[in-house]
């Protein structure tokens, strides 16, 4: 198996259409997706500066890799290098509003400008692009087929969405021709791609704050199965609402858990292990252990599989990948796990993402008090789906709501997680809490099975709740 670290050589192709750039900045620099293609411009040797409203660990290992980094909108603390509009390329996150103060000076002064998706999308133009899109699972779909590519022959690159335990990074880069990119709907991002193969993992609405409505959220899907490339294939979960329009050439299959062209049969759950055999209509793959052995994570190793194996990874490189594959960081991210207590943080944000995680983690632990500690995220997203909200964490016993993170929003008068808590199913234990007080929560009382579940703030919070929960349990 390749052992190459996630820090070799970028590919030669790479280099092509740099030209005179010696600088790169981007405002926004803290985002996942931003971080990846700034590490990209670092292994490069270019200088890689960049503005973000909040410190974060994330921007810690932004700085200590070499990247130039401040937290206040100001023009002066632009590095010099980052000011010649000749020399320095700037990306910026849809997120950030268009009178940002940085933003605004780059545009009187005649810079280019783009879009993080328009830089992946240039990627996908000189390799062979490896795409995964979806309302949720593209992450740890993704960074498993990044995984099993990046240990086989043919290798890969990989611009992720999320931190690989595997690599300590959200970037792999390589000789490989090969680039695997988490395709994002956000702003219709993943428009900017041009996939060789891409799998779509769902379809269920969600940044209706862009979109508006689930018609049109639907139609942004459709229109990105037109940009595969001929040559290449779409692997489609089995029963998702999209109305697909594929050019010629462009092979179409799908999969799930149970059925479909490509799926699991003779699935064994038992002992905190996962194991199961992968049918193919190309090679059949008998007993695939999940190194990451989350129920859930079968419809997602499939769906990684597939696309691997069509690329042209063998029977025993499918084995070893996801044998091997230890997960990516807020993904199901167990932090303690004992007989007498489980704890870990997942980030799940979505109703669907909920649903999942909540059938997923009572599939594990059947028998065991479970209780969520749910941070909303967006004001509009707990104002479309605040009933399905409620539905998928009523299968827990317990559901502890804080604040809504705002993120990019302001306040909508009569959004708050009281709209969650009101429906949840009668039987569920519930209470309302500011995020600010969850850790004297944690300190008041004990768990049995504890999620911290979102997309927001509370996560920082996670070392200090697992510190605490292993000092009352002594545990080391």
């Amino acid at each position: 198996m390749n052992n190459n670290t996630a820090t070799t050589n970028p590919h030669p192709s790479l280099r092509e259409g740099l030209g005179k750039l010696s600088a790169v900045y981007f405002i926004g620099a803290g985002g996942i997706g931003m971080s990846a293609i700034a590490r990209y411009f670092i292994s490069r040797g270019l200088v890689v500066g960049g503005y973000d409203k909040t410190p974060s660990a994330l921007t810690r290992h932004l700085e200590k890799e070499g990247m130039l980094l401040h937290y206040e909108e100001d023009i002066d603390a632009i590095p010099h290098a980052c000011k010649n509009p000749e020399q320095c390329l700037v990306v910026y996150t849809p997120a950030v509003p268009a009178d940002h103060k940085e933003l605004v000076y780059f545009r009187e002064h005649g810079f280019d400008i783009q879009k993080r998706a328009q830089v992946l999308g240039t990627l996908t133009r000189q390799m062979r692009g490896l795409c995964v899109a979806g309302t949720h699972g593209k992450t740890t779909t993704s960074s498993m087929c990044a995984h099993i590519m990046h240990q086989g022959h043919l290798d890969c690159n990989a611009f992720l969405g999320g931190i690989t335990k595997n690599y300590g990074t959200n970037y792999i880069v390589s000789d490989s021709d090969f680039v695997v990119i988490e395709a994002d709907e956000f702003d219709r991002s993943f428009h900017w791609l041009r996939p060789y193969m891409s799998v779509i993992t769902a379809t269920d609405p969600d940044h209706l704050d862009i979109y508006g409505t689930k018609e049109a959220y639907l139609e942004s899907f459709a229109h990105y199965t037109e940009l595969i490339e001929p040559g290449g294939a779409l692997i489609v979960h089995r029963g998702l609402e999209l109305k697909e329009r594929l050019r010629d050439g462009v092979r179409r299959y799908d999969y799930s858990r149970d059925e479909g062209d490509f799926h699991a049969e003779n699935i064994r759950i038992a002992n905190g292990d996962i194991t199961f055999d992968f049918v193919s209509p190309i090679e059949c793959v008998p007993n695939v252990v999940l190194g990451n052995p989350i129920p859930i994570n079968i419809d997602n190793g499939i769906a990684a599989m597939a696309m691997a194996q069509l690329a042209g990874c063998d029977a025993e490189e499918l084995r070893y990948g996801m044998r091997t594959f230890s997960g990516v960081d807020r993904r199901f991210d167990f932090k303690i796990k004992t007989p007498e207590l489980v704890f870990l943080s997942d980030y799940a944000h979505h109703p669907q993402e909920i649903l999942q995680s909540a059938r997923s983690i009572r599939e594990l632990y059947r028998d065991r008090h479970i209780t969520a500690i749910f941070q909303p995220h967006l004001y509009t997203r707990t104002r479309d789906f605040y009933r399905e909200f409620a539905e998928a964490l009523s299968l827990l016993d317990e559901v502890i709501l804080t604040d809504i993170y705002p993120a990019r929003e302001a306040p909508i008068e009569g959004v708050s997680s009281k709209l969650i808590y009101d429906l949840l199913t009668p039987g569920v234990q519930r209470q309302l809490i500011h995020t600010a007080d969850v850790l004297s929560l944690i300190k008041s009382r004990s768990f049995d099975v504890l999620i911290v579940l979102g997309a927001g703030d509370l996560d920082e919070q996670v070392p200090e709740i697992t510190r605490l929960l292993k000092e009352k349990a002594n545990m080391k």
